[in-house]
């Protein structure tokens, strides 16, 4: 548990001196700060932040993911050399990345939050989406480390990687859409939630535009939705599932590693 701790440590500041990092919280410090002070109304501040947060961040994971793995494996290799275990060299890199990259993110807007002190409401509501991206950067850095340990070659690596990212925020959506249109005659209420399940981005989206009871713009799916996931067990389930696509990737990940002839 020492070594991981000092792998967790080392990951951590390594990152950190890389300045991406602060960059990366730099920048939402600002636009949280610019968002909150020109908008005068904070849920069309949340709701504008929202849609930035849920393509960005897991953007920004899918990328220092895949190219702090493929960067660092020189480095990897050579610890391998010493009696350290496997799991605890790639877990301790993934949970140093990770940690670094969910401070500079909720530093950047808790403190543009603190400045313009928001209501208790208004905290919890901005803790909802602190939470949710913090569990898309878990999920996608997960998914990074995965499939670049699944390619040796770094090109194929990240274009696979961001491939995934697009589909999971761009055409995942349109998919859906297209299904629940072409079979408007059926009863699609559990399938459409069953299919919302699968994709961490859309998950975090309907969680907190019905926190800030905003469904109605999602029309009567938004109604469906609140139907489960405004109560306490869809809430549970939402999270239960949020934590199933960090710890999924991560298993598949390590027994990857495990098996891997470095």
């Amino acid at each position: 548990m020492n070594t991981l701790a000092k792998i967790i440590k080392y990951s951590f500041y390594d990152t950190l001196r890389s300045w991406w990092a602060l960059l990366y919280g730099l920048f939402f410090l600002t636009l949280t700060s610019t968002l909150l002070y020109f908008s005068g109304d904070f849920t069309k501040a949340l709701v504008s932040l929202l849609n930035v947060v849920l393509l960005l961040v897991p953007l920004i994971s899918t990328v220092f993911g895949t190219m702090y793995f493929y960067n660092s494996r020189e480095f990897s290799e050579l610890l391998l050399a010493q009696p350290i275990k496997r799991s605890h060299l790639f877990l301790g890199q993934y949970l140093g990345l990770t940690i670094s990259l969910l401070l500079s993110f909720c530093l950047g807007l808790g403190i543009a939050f603190v400045i313009y002190a928001g209501t208790l409401e208004e905290s919890k509501h901005l803790f909802m989406l602190m939470l949710c991206g913090s569990l898309l950067t878990a999920i996608f850095t997960a998914v990074a480390f995965l499939v670049s340990v699944s390619f040796e070659d770094r090109i194929k690596g990240f274009g696979i990687a961001i491939l995934l990212w697009l589909f999971t925020a761009v055409i995942y959506d349109g998919l859906l859409l297209a299904f629940l249109v072409i079979f408007d005659d059926y009863p699609l209420e559990k399938v459409s939630i069953g299919i919302t399940l699968f994709n961490p981005i859309d998950l975090s989206r309907i969680l907190i535009l019905l926190r800030l009871e905003t469904a109605a713009l999602l029309g009567y799916t938004g109604a469906v939705f609140e139907k489960f996931f405004g109560t306490l067990q869809g809430t549970l389930i939402s999270f239960c599932t949020l934590v199933l696509w960090i710890v999924l990737p991560l298993l598949l990940f390590v027994r990857k590693v495990s098996r891997k002839d470095f």
